[in-house]
């Protein structure tokens, strides 16, 4: 417990512990800090040039869409202005049209035949009934309810959708112009077909790495062009109950329902897009979240979007983390190797100085102990030489300490001594007795036994009171 505890109190840790954790936070932190926002601004800079990258991309596209869309209504335009398609449409009855059929064919298969992406080429006459084109079963059909028609007959050009055709089951893109007769009035409408397949071609021709794709969105957020085409004429999200409808009854795509895709914030960064842009979302179609940039194009409200899986955008960014990291363990295991050679250079004069100071202390110091760290050059070398002369020093002091303490001791006695003796000889009773030794000694009494014998009596006692005050 105590060990656990000394380990959480950084205070208590040994000088070796303390002194290679200071290196390593200097050596460390500063350069873990570093490594960190380079490599947050490297992913910043990389995921903007990817964004920025997938962007170019899509406008890119889009505008080779746009040239396209514009060539052909430049041909719609041409056609809706020959002499022989406004004879052809002005005339009046089907007798007055019949010799002019002849050449009015020869002049739109001629338009036709121009442009190998070119599906159909017919006109319509003033209630969307097709009289005249290059693909016959045409020839009969009315189309008054297609948006296309219905623009053009009020004097305005159209590009439509990617619809499916009515009579073909045929996917394609309609362009309409108004034919108007020499007094400027409309006479019918002009149409060329572009097969969807083109669109596609177009759109599916970018390569976006090994599963990065390309699609075409309309105003509505439907889905036009898709390499998957399974996804086909599906919205991005749920469409609001009159434009379903409107597009159900115009027969844009052929079907009686437009599923959604569910991807709310892929539509509602798409949808009506007035310039570039990129956001990330998560189709439930795939697995991984998708990172898609984005670009309108300028004569139809479509927008163009290429998407790449945001893992393969990742991958090389995981390298550069996991490279960034390697490099951070590399310096700290040689930081960390170089700290504790250092802490072991610090520490190891101190623990001998330690273990010196304890036989200092047990009087059994030998200075032979401390010889190899006093040779260093540096301050801990002289730190020794300095603990080896004071303790020589402390050694030599003790010494004359010890001797000075019993020579004070042995004074010390003597005086105890005089004083107990002087305590005994001056009192009363022993100086009766030395009166009474006295007065013995001066009496001639030599050939009395008896009175001798009481003489050595009495300096035997006198000698006994001497003896008790010495040993007191």
């Amino acid at each position: 417990m105590q060990q656990v505890h000394r380990l959480f109190n950084p205070p208590a840790w040994p000088i070796a512990a303390k002194i290679s954790v200071a290196l390593l936070s200097v050596a460390i932190a500063p350069m873990g800090f570093t490594s960190y926002y380079n490599l947050q601004q490297s992913l910043e800079n990389a995921r903007a040039s990817e964004y920025r990258k997938l962007e170019l991309t899509a406008a890119s596209s889009a505008g080779r869409i746009d040239q396209l869309l514009i060539d052909i209504h430049s041909v719609v335009i041409q056609v809706s202005t020959e002499r022989n398609v406004i004879n052809f449409l002005a005339s009046p009855t089907l007798i007055k049209k019949t010799p002019l059929r002849s050449e009015l064919q020869q002049t739109l298969d001629n338009v036709f035949h121009s442009n190998p992406d070119y599906d159909a080429v017919y006109l319509l006459n003033k209630q969307g009934l097709c009289l005249a084109s290059t693909d016959p079963t045409f020839v009969g059909q009315k189309y008054n309810f297609r948006e296309y028609f219905q623009q053009a007959i009020q004097g305005r050009s159209y590009i439509s959708s990617v619809l499916l055709g009515k009579t073909t089951k045929r996917p394609g893109l309609y362009l309409s112009n108004p034919v108007r007769g020499r007094n400027g009035e409309l006479v019918g409408v002009a149409v060329i077909k572009i097969k969807g397949e083109k669109i596609w071609a177009l759109v599916n021709a970018l390569q976006i790495g090994s599963q990065g794709h390309a699609f075409l969105v309309d105003q509505h957020g439907i889905i036009i062009s898709h390499p998957e085409k399974s996804l086909l004429f599906h919205s991005l999200a749920p469409l609001s109950t009159e434009a379903h409808q409107q597009i159900i009854t115009d027969k844009r795509y052929g079907i009686t329902n437009i599923k959604s895709l569910n991807i709310p914030e892929l539509a509602a960064a798409m949808v009506g897009a007035k310039e570039t842009g990129h956001t990330i979302y998560r189709s439930p179609l795939e697995e991984m979240p998708q990172m898609v940039g984005f670009a309108p194009l300028g004569v139809q409200p479509w927008v163009l979007g290429v998407s790449k899986p945001q893992d393969k955008f990742t991958d090389p960014l995981n390298q550069l983390i996991w490279q960034n990291t390697s490099n951070l363990l590399a310096v700290g295991a040689i930081a960390a190797i170089a700290s504790l050679v250092l802490a072991q250079s610090i520490t190891k004069p101190i623990r001998s100085l330690t273990c010196a100071a304890q036989a200092l202390e047990r009087d059994d110091f030998e200075p032979q102990t401390l010889a190899p760290a006093s040779r260093r050059q540096d301050d801990m070398g002289q730190l020794v030489r300095v603990f080896t002369n004071m303790a020589e020093q402390v050694k030599e002091r003790e010494q004359k300490l010890k001797q000075q303490v019993m020579e004070l001791n042995i004074a010390i006695d003597e005086v105890k001594k005089a004083r107990q003796v002087a305590e005994v000889t001056g009192t009363d009773y022993f100086k009766q007795l030395q009166k009474k030794a006295q007065k013995l000694r001066d009496r001639s009494v030599t050939g009395s036994e008896t009175e001798t014998d009481y003489f050595q009596h009495l300096q035997k006692k006198a000698q006994l009171l001497k003896d008790r005050a010495v040993s007191e």
